[in-house]
């Protein structure tokens, strides 16, 4: 391990503690002799990272430091090159022009050795065999999903079924072969999840609806989490398979 990813990971498991920790632990936690980790944190203070502590009382990281820009990892490097070349070939097309663009970002700030790492990372996506097809911009109930808008939907249920309601958009999920817009609907008075290639039009109202996503986004899971958890009681130990977000699309 180079000496700039120790000192790396030494601030990031001083972030993860509020109180301070013993010196000894942290050294276990690196796989360094505590000398070598009393020469790091004098390092790190000495370029302005606000270490509180001596030896035999424990160690702080105080909040205000940031890190030097772009201090990643080799892991963490390839779970971002990993993650773009995901979202380019299952994203839509707004959504994987804009994971590219950002890692051409990404890579124009890095030094040299880093950004020849991001060129021949050797972790491949495969090819979807089948992208899903919809009849609307995904990037449109992205936007409605970050704005918090009301939105009017017209929407073909699996028996074939047009209705039209008005929904509050919360999430997006992303499956292998099909994409699940996760609404409050207004009609149904309750989560339902729709199928964006069953979407036929999307049209955003001009008002917010009444509650913040991140409470209803909440609300949402604790149901989901309940109904996992009403299906596993329902089964056999040895038949039980694993339970996906509940396809509700009346």
């Amino acid at each position: 391990m180079s000496r700039a990813t120790r000192l790396l990971d030494l601030l990031q498991l001083l972030r993860r503690h509020r109180y301070p920790v013993a010196g000894a632990e942290l050294a276990r936690e690196l796989d360094i002799s505590l000398r070598t980790l009393y020469r790091d944190i004098g390092a790190l203070q000495a370029q302005g990272a606000h270490i509180e502590g001596e030896p035999g009382v424990g160690y702080v990281l105080r909040p205000g430091y940031m890190l030097p820009p772009l201090m990643l990892s080799q892991e963490e490097l390839e779970a971002l090159v990993l993650g773009v070349r995901w979202v380019a070939d299952r994203g839509d097309a707004r959504l994987g022009e804009a994971a590219q663009n950002a890692l051409t970002k990404i890579t124009a700030v890095l030094p040299r050795d880093l950004s020849d790492e991001i060129e021949t990372s050797g972790l491949l996506v495969v090819p979807s065999w089948s992208t899903p097809v919809s009849r609307i911009d995904l990037g449109d109930i992205r936007a409605s999903i970050r704005s918090e808008c009301r939105v009017d939907v017209r929407y073909i249920d699996l028996k074939e079924v047009t209705t039209e309601r008005v929904v509050w958009p919360i999430a997006l999920g992303f499956f292998e072969h099909v994409r699940i817009v996760v609404v409050w609907c207004e009609l149904r008075q309750a989560f339902r999840h729709l199928r964006a290639d069953r979407i036929v039009s999307w049209s955003p109202l001009d008002n917010r609806y009444p509650k913040r996503r991140p409470i209803l986004l909440k609300a949402w899971k604790r149901e989901r989490d309940e109904e996992i958890a009403r299906c596993e009681a329902e089964l056999p130990a040895k038949t039980r398979p694993d339970v996906e977000v509940s396809s509700q699309m009346q």
